[in-house]
């Protein structure tokens, strides 16, 4: 990669990593299946106006928009606001890269290797020690809820590599503005208009401000740029710098939201990290291709007959072994020798 562009992956991860902290700021304002809508619908309006007609089929548009828009962030959300920290929650939904593998293996026929099945298995093991600092110290249905936000993560992953998107910022924005609506009708269903409406009124610059980052920083500049990267790069180039999210997102949270790093916790990360890490520079053996019948072949003809081999001179050299005749020539020795001077009759007198 040129150095521009691994600037450029830095800087997505950078923006990745603070977007959660954003979050935590964000749902102080907003309840929060009201802020995932306020967030879509920012980062599809005006956008859609502009970008052009969808350029795939609207059932991934549509599949995309419900699986990473309500049930991803919807559930990332809930669960922060349940008292998930930023921090934390930037680790835990790096094992996104395990279920998307999982899932990849159920729907399109993928076979993890050895290595990768390992480093899943490690992954899964810090997100084992990372409940246990959780249990004990913060409320577990958060927890849940963040680890339920990965797995869709990963099925929408899944579903965007099957729709193939030749624009990534078209898909995108269309994308965004699916779950708008849905959002919206959840949150007027389970957190009630006087809750909305309270938020709405008391909206001020800090609320705006984190609607606004996590619209057009996190959600069109972050995708479409590490989409750009990907088109540009093989993707083991580019998924490593996935890895610095939970590093800028653990090191911003700590900076600006106080948050501290118990042992098990960093004993966590190395388990989680190393293992994502695994899984996604690891490679995939495709499903083999099933084996076509033989087609039925013609009877063989019958062998033709050997021709004789025609004679040769001497100076020709012997016979190649695949014309070789199967039974000496008869020769007359009397012709083939060469009368000696001695036989020779003498001239008289």
């Amino acid at each position: 990669m040129s150095p521009p562009h691994i600037a450029l992956a830095v800087l997505v991860a950078a923006v990745w990593g603070v977007n959660f902290v954003v979050v935590e700021i964000g749902l102080g304002h907003f309840p929060p299946l009201l802020f995932s809508a306020l967030r879509f619908l920012v980062a599809a309006l005006p956008a859609v106006f502009f970008v052009g007609r969808p350029k795939v089929a609207l059932r991934w548009i549509v599949a995309v928009g419900l699986v990473l828009g309500v049930g991803k962030f919807g559930a990332l959300f809930i669960g922060m606001q349940a008292g998930m920290p930023a921090g934390l929650s930037s680790l835990v939904l790096q094992v996104q890269a395990v279920f998307t593998a999982l899932t990849a293996a159920l729907v399109l026929g993928e076979r993890p290797g050895r290595v990768r099945v390992i480093g899943m298995g490690v992954a899964l093991a810090g997100i084992a020690v990372a409940a246990v600092d959780e249990g004990a110290s913060g409320p577990v249905l958060g927890f849940v809820l963040v680890v339920a936000a990965a797995v869709f993560w990963g099925i929408s992953n899944v579903v965007t590599r099957k729709a193939a998107p030749p624009d990534a910022l078209n898909f995108m924005v269309w994308a965004c503005a699916v779950p708008v609506l849905p959002l919206l009708l959840l949150s007027l269903l389970f957190e009630g208009p006087a809750a909305d409406l309270r938020a709405l009124r008391s909206l001020d610059w800090s609320g705006a401000g984190a609607i606004a980052y996590v619209a057009w920083a996190s959600t069109i500049f972050g995708f479409v740029s590490w989409s750009f990267l990907l088109r540009k790069y093989d993707a083991s180039a580019v998924a490593p710098f996935s890895l610095l999210v939970p590093v800028f997102g653990m090191s911003s949270a700590a900076l600006l939201l106080g948050e501290g790093v118990s042992p098990l916790r960093w004993v966590a990360a190395a388990l989680l990290v190393g293992g994502v890490a695994v899984t996604s520079l690891a490679g995939v053996r495709r499903p083999r291709r099933p084996r076509s019948r033989p087609r039925a072949e013609a009877p063989p003809l019958p062998p033709l007959p050997r021709p004789s081999p025609p004679r040769a001179a001497a100076a020709d050299g012997p016979w190649p072994e695949s014309a070789a005749p199967e039974a000496p020539l008869p020769v007359d020795a009397s012709a083939s020798r060469t009368p000696s001077t001695a036989s020779r009759p003498s001239r008289p007198g």
